[in-house]
């Protein structure tokens, strides 16, 4: 029987996983459940490599939470029989909020107010950590990251990025194999359009392109070496390019901080030594 991309793929995530905890001699593993894909995947990777028992979720939802986002990380809890909590962060962020009037008089950005969410969360899913003895898993993936698509001390921390050399098209794939032979990522988790939900009917698409255009281009750019020139003349499209490049490399200061990272290819976005060859 030939063993699928997607199969290779899942062994390998759980491997890597599981080899990190045991070179850490540490067992139980946490993880901030959104209800988006990226946190259910990770989530059902962990419970493969580390046992249902030894992963705890914590869904922190915010003003701007969806119901049908909660009720998803609900459903993935009960379908993967890990243990979770709630800790809603509606009223640590109407603290801050206040504060910020004084500081910011009347000139608070929408960026200041979407990443404090982010940062809140960080602060939560880590004091857990340090409570327990368990370790933080980050649920980034490549193209976000690529984008700069995420919050420094805030939604890019974690003791291991899982995700992070899988590309959001890929994403969707894994995910779509784990429920190969049962509902585990609720399937609304994998139709409904990816957000980050730090604003009121948020979308990525806001922000970034499609994914189903975006990873093309970031695989000619990372894994095939492509140019700009060779890019343009590829897609069609020079502004598409240039936006893609302008957000690397505004962005690219991240890639410095971020955790390590379990590598499946040979051209990983961060440099070779944070990253854990799987």
């Amino acid at each position: 029987m030939n063993t699928s991309k997607d199969q290779i793929v899942y062994n390998r995530l759980v491997e890597g996983i599981r080899a990190f905890f045991k070179k850490a001699n540490i067992s139980n593993a946490v993880i901030g459940l959104s209800g988006g894909i990226d946190s259910a995947l990770v989530a059902a990777l962990a419970t493969e490599a580390l046992g249902k028992e030894s992963v705890h979720g914590i869904l922190m939802p915010s003003p701007f939470s969806t119901v049908h986002s909660v009720a998803d990380a609900l459903d993935l809890v009960a379908n993967l029989d890990i243990s979770h909590s709630i800790v809603p962060i509606e009223g640590i962020y109407n603290k801050y909020m206040k504060e910020f009037d004084a500081l910011f008089h009347d000139q608070l950005k929408e960026i200041t107010s979407e990443n404090i969410q982010a940062r809140i969360r960080a602060n939560i899913l880590m004091a857990y950590s340090n409570n327990y003895g368990a370790l933080l898993l980050n649920t980034s993936n490549k193209s976000e990251i690529a984008m700069g698509y995420g919050t420094m001390y805030g939604d890019l921390c974690g003791a291991l990025m899982v995700i992070a050399d899988l590309y959001k098209t890929e994403v969707y794939s894994l995910s779509k194999y784990i429920n190969r032979e049962r509902v585990i990522i609720p399937e609304s988790t994998i139709t409904k359009d990816p957000s980050a939900e730090l604003k009121l009917d948020q979308k990525d698409s806001d922000t970034l392109p499609e994914y189903c255009v975006l990873d093309p281009i970031l695989h000619m750019l990372i894994e095939m070496g492509k140019d700009r020139s060779q890019l343009i003349e590829i897609f069609k499209d020079p502004d598409l390019i240039d936006r893609v490049y302008k957000l690397m490399n505004q962005s690219s200061f991240k890639s410095h901080q971020l955790p390590p990272m379990l590598q499946l290819g040979d051209s990983p976005l961060l440099p070779s030594y944070k990253c854990i060859k799987v």
